[in-house]
Parts: structure tokens; C-alpha cells; sequence
């Protein structure tokens, strides 16, 4: 079947971290920024882009944007993007580089070269993702050899880096405790070495949360909530994270991590949605019935097996980011009290956006 999706992949190409599997929404709040009624008691004019420096060409209309200052500017590299879509002269503090990963027999696999980043000045954390669940919980038991020979060789990957950053997303539910000794673990092996976390947006408590704030905090020297993917590939449109669930999360981010370690995530990335998706099994009645709701008229035979073709105009709905929605959505955490931001991911922005910010010196 022949349809009109381009546009669709282009953007339900551009991924983050995997879906949540139950997100937290977070409850409906005012959408007005608080950046827009923001006091100036001193009388301070913030500095603009027309007094900084450019990385880009800047869109129309840009010029009166903030340029924002914050303690640490986090962001993601992938790995195969370093040569073109890093630039040294970023305001950025932290690289995360993605990613190392567990294989299917629980070992430490593609682990990123350091070397590669040899001349960025700042932090560089080693980043290592486990996204099954099944694998997950094996890696986890206390006590086994497969996790005592794991811990070994994260303590052993991470010696050439600044820090750790640990990206489990799939952790099934009764392993909660395990998860956290397994923190713990790590935290102990890796010394003055910095260890951070990127953990699910929240907004409220959650009963036997895996990730529970609270209880991760005090074993890390970062939190990295991931404040994106408020609608995904499969929810229905919406804003890859409107203000009003950012702020939501960034509130209660505020409240149970605190603003010395936590590191509010941003995306740079969009979504689209189409009405109509093909991609699915259908029974012979369901066939039939698309066959006549499309007026097919022609059905040909390929080695004896049936096939159709037919054209469809798709609704598409898009969601992204630019330059504006970043900075207002990076104000508002800046006025919040968010002391430090982060991106995901590298190479997905529009480079003019880094015009914008501004590590405090």
C-alpha cells in the first residue's frame, strides 16, 4: 500500500529515550509562563543576542530572546555524531555520551571511546543504557556473579571518564530495592568520580515508584529528569512537553530532588501524528473492507499471493522545538530556581538555539 507519509517519517524518526510505558501527564496548570510577568526589583536588563556571540543564522524576530544563564548545561552525544555535531565553543559543561549498553548476556558492550572527545573542555560522563526488562531484572540480583562481574566492568569503563550516568529505563516493578543497592554499588566503587542518573518525568508521587526521587537523590550527585516525551510515538498529539507539565515537573522536581542536583531535561526534538496508520495485521473481513472503502478495483497476484495498492491522504499533526519554545520553557525553569538544565540530544536543534545561553562564570 502506497501512502503519503513523508513528512510523518521525517519527524517519527527523530527518537529519544524509549516511550514510558505509563507516563505521568502531571495535572492541567496555567499555561502562562512565569517568564512573561517575570519582576525585575534591581533593574537589571538581561543581556540579548545582539550583544553575544552566534553560532547560527538567527530566525527573524529573535533578537529580543534572553539570553539565559545557568550553573550547568548538560547535553547528549551520540556516539557517530561527534565530528559535526558538537562544537567546542557551546556553553556546555557536562557531555553525556550515549551509550554503552548490556547485551542479552548481561555484559558491558560498545563502549564509547573517550578519546573522542578529547578536546572538549568540560565533564564527560560515560552513559549506559538497559532498556529490557527481562535482562534488567537478571542484572540485578544482589549477590549473582552476572551483577558482580557488571559493577566491575562500569567501574572499569568509567576510569577514563569525569562520571557515570546510568540510563535504565525498564525496570520492572519488584526490583526497586535491588535497583537501589545496585546504586549504591556503584556509587561506593566509583569514589571522587561523578555518578548521575536520568530518571522519568514526574509530578507527583507515584506508590512504589521505581523511580523515586526521594530515595535516588542521596545516592547520586546528579538527577537528570527526562522532562520530554509527555506524548509519544503511539499517545495521541500533543506537545513533546507543554509548560504547563514542564512546570509541573519541575516543581515537584524542585521539592523532592533540590536544586543542587537536579538537572532539568529538555528536548530538541519533534513528533508528528498521522490519522491513519497502515502499519498493522488485518483480518480477511477487515481486507475486504478496506478494499471498499477505498475503491480498489484492481487486485494482482504476486507468485499466487493477492496484493492491492491505493492511495490515502494522511492528516499529519506535528509537535517541535525551536529556538522560542526552548527559551521560554528554559526561562521558566530559570525563574523556578533550576539551577541546571541538560538537552536531548545533540545534532537534533537548531544551532542558533546555543546563541541563547550562557554557563555562570
Amino acid at each position: 500500500m502506497i501512502f503519503l507519509l513523508c513528512f510523518f517519517l521525517l519527524f517519527s524518526s527523530c527518537a529519544s529515550t524509549p516511550e514510558p510505558a505509563t507516563p505521568d501527564n502531571g495535572e492541567a496548570a496555567d499555561t502562562q509562563s512565569s517568564s512573561e510577568n517575570r519582576d525585575d526589583p534591581e533593574g537589571k536588563e538581561e543581556e540579548t543576542a545582539d550583544e553575544f556571540f552566534h553560532y547560527g543564522d538567527l530566525p527573524e524576530g529573535t533578537g529580543k530572546l534572553s539570553v539565559l544563564g545557568f550553573d550547568e548545561i548538560w547535553a547528549y552525544l551520540r556516539t557517530g555524531r561527534e565530528g559535526w555535531a558538537l562544537k567546542l565553543n557551546y556553553p556546555i559543561s557536562d557531555l553525556v555520551y550515549f551509550a554503552a549498553e548490556i547485551d542479552i548476556y548481561g555484559k558491558l558492550v560498545d563502549v564509547p571511546n573517550r578519546r573522542n572527545l578529547s578536546k572538549f573542555p568540560g565533564r564527560v560522563h560515560l552513559s549506559v543504557i538497559s532498556n529490557d526488562r527481562s535482562r534488567t531484572h537478571f542484572i540485578l540480583e544482589p549477590g549473582s556473579a552476572l551483577r558482580k562481574a557488571l559493577v566491575a566492568d562500569l567501574l572499569e569503563a568509567a576510569k577514563p571518564y569525569d562520571g557515570l550516568n546510568i540510563d535504565f529505563e525498564y525496570i520492572p516493578g519488584k526490583d526497586r530495592d535491588n535497583f537501589l543497592s545496585f546504586l549504591k554499588e556503584l556509587r561506593d566503587g566509583l569514589g571522587n568520580k561523578m555518578f548521575t542518573i536520568a530518571v522519568q518525568a514526574r509530578s507527583k508521587t507515584i506508590s512504589d515508584d521505581i523511580f523515586n526521587y526521594e530515595k535516588i537523590t542521596p545516592l547520586v550527585d546528579r538527577v537528570f529528569v527526562m522532562a520530554y516525551d509527555e506524548h509519544w510515538s503511539t499517545s495521541k498529539p500533543g506537545s513533546i512537553a507543554s509548560l504547563a507539565w514542564g512546570r509541573s515537573v519541575t516543581n515537584y522536581a524542585l521539592k523532592t530532588v533540590g536544586p543542587e542536583k537536579l538537572v532539568m531535561g529538555l528536548p530538541f526534538y519533534g513528533r508528528a501524528w498521522g490519522d491513519i496508520n497502515p502499519a498493522n495485521a488485518f483480518s480477511h473481513s477487515q481486507i475486504e473492507r478496506i478494499k471498499k472503502e477505498n475503491a480498489v478495483t484492481e487486485v494482482l497476484r504476486e507468485n499466487g499471493i493477492p496484493t492491492f495498492s491505493y492511495k490515502a491522504i494522511v492528516k499529519v499533526t506535528a509537535y517541535y522545538e525551536d529556538i522560542h519554545s526552548i527559551n521560554l520553557r528554559s526561562s521558566m525553569y530559570r525563574d523556578a530556581g533550576v539551577k541546571s538544565i541538560g538537552f536531548w540530544a545533540l545534532g537534533q536543534e537548531d544551532t542558533s538555539v546555543w546563541n541563547f545561553f550562557k554557563l555562570n562564570r
